[in-house]
């Protein structure tokens, strides 16, 4: 919303917006999420939790163009004809901010419904990259923090290795711009491989998802220990750290985070289940840091940004729940809740309404009961990756969270009573029924949230 939208509303002379923000971490799935919400308020027909949906007075729903002419336009065709074409395929994932509007006319509800006419209200949905919000965590610390923060979480994790290797034959007399590319190079494949492997934490988030700033200097920096202190390498990773947050991280919170109303966290928490408690420690952490972008009246440079405006709802969304059977579903929101307990208590302190919940924005499986050892084990059926149909039991999670999140957060390296398998499901076959948008699991839910109390 720019800021004659921003006039116009304060003056009561225009429709009410809200601005739903969309985020997660890499492979969580914020690309479906968007392109199936929205494909299912244009077609209600399995939106039967949203109560507006249910009791007709949400009476129509249609795109407009967007309202900022300078941030590119959220693809929402041809990522819902990726996903339910012919040959249905995962669409492409979020690399920069994008923006799509909705429009919803709505009967209002109520004593007064009879006298009010229908009324128009704007969903803006922001469409941005978990790894870019990572970055907030930059903003309090100084360059001499974030190395040592870095550098004693890195051991173990794929590439660090290679990384410290190549710190250790860094010229200590002089810098050498050659010599820090391929400082930057060594440290960007690192982050790759370790968010590959599962890890949540892998900052700087441009890093991974440079778009024009690639190559630049701003991009040109790594973490250091600190025997380097004072050299001159030191010095200039310490400067370029410094341009980073002040023209990289601090533009984006100005002009793409400070008006958002509403806010998904999408989270893949069944891939860092799979991935091992370290794993899950580290999403802990990295959406515990998150959060903080979330509390209002907080001291320092963010609060200049945001002001006294708040977030007023966040949901946290444990993805793919389709790939276990509906059994299973309450355990994986319990282990979401308790994983996100520091992160929710921030943000419910600060006055916003919170929820954990286990969605499936598109939904690829269909559940059936396997005989396997004699025993009958809740599954799930869909088509793979390479086209092949599979029955899979990934395995039961504990009923209690405690007996994951306790070895995660003591340090164990894996589990001692399970292995949590994942699987990799293309989506189905597209068999929708006009007046019905693509096959979910609490999609609707996850709307009555976020946007049911002003529809």
């Amino acid at each position: 919303m720019g800021i004659a939208d921003d006039l116009m509303q304060g003056l009561g002379i225009s429709d009410p917006v809200i601005r739903l923000g969309v985020t997660g971490l890499s492979r969580a799935g914020k690309t479906v999420f968007i392109t199936s919400l929205v494909a299912n308020l244009l077609d209600r027909g399995r939106m039967t939790a949203l109560r507006a949906a249910a009791d007709g007075s949400l009476k129509a729903a249609w795109l407009q163009p967007q309202p900022d002419d300078t941030v590119p336009r959220f693809d929402f065709e041809r990522h819902l004809a990726a996903m339910t074409g012919p040959d249905p395929h995962w669409p492409e994932g979020t690399r920069h901010v994008s923006q799509l509007r909705l429009s919803l006319r709505v009967q209002p509800r109520g004593l007064l419904a009879g006298w009010r006419g229908q009324q128009v209200l704007h969903l803006d949905i922001v469409d941005y990259p978990g790894e870019w919000l990572l970055d907030l965590r930059l903003m309090d610390r100084d360059f001499a923090e974030w190395s040592r923060e870095v550098m004693e979480r890195m051991a173990g994790r794929p590439g660090a290795q290679e990384f410290l290797a190549a710190v250790a034959g860094t010229d200590r007399k002089s810098f050498d711009e050659t010599a820090g590319q391929k400082l930057a190079a060594a440290y960007t494949r690192h982050l790759h491989l370790a968010r590959e492997a599962g890890w949540s934490d892998c900052t700087p988030g441009r890093f991974l998802m440079p778009g024009e700033l690639e190559g630049s200097p701003a991009l040109t920096f790594t973490p250091l220990p600190p025997d380097l202190a004072d050299t001159p390498v030191w010095r200039e990773f310490s400067r370029r750290f410094g341009a980073y947050k002040s023209r990289v991280v601090r533009p984006f919170f100005r002009d793409h985070f400070a008006r958002i109303d509403r806010q998904v966290v999408l989270m893949d928490v069944l891939g860092a289940i799979h991935a091992g408690p370290q794993a899950v420690e580290d999403m802990r952490r990295a959406m515990a840091d998150i959060l903080t972008a979330f509390r209002p009246g907080r001291a320092g440079w963010l609060s200049q940004i945001l002001g006294t405006r708040r977030v007023e709802r966040i949901l946290f969304a444990a993805t793919k729940a389709d790939h276990l059977h509906h059994l299973q579903h309450p355990r994986l929101t319990a282990i979401t809740g308790a994983m996100l307990r520091e992160a929710r208590d921030r943000a419910d302190f600060s006055g916003a309404r919170t929820e954990a919940m286990s969605i499936a924005s598109l939904r690829t499986t269909t559940e059936e009961l396997i005989r396997q050892d004699g025993e009958e084990l809740p599954a799930v059926r869909g088509t793979l990756m390479d086209g092949r149909q599979a029955a899979f039991y990934p395995g039961e999670l504990p009923q209690n969270p405690a007996e994951l999140l306790v070895p995660a957060q003591q340090g164990a390296t894996g589990w001692l009573d399970g292995d949590y398998a994942v699987m990799d499901f293309a989506p189905a076959q597209n068999t929708m029924r006009a007046g019905d948008g693509p096959p979910h699991i609490r999609l609707d839910r996850a709307a009555e949230f976020l946007i049911g109390d002003q529809i």
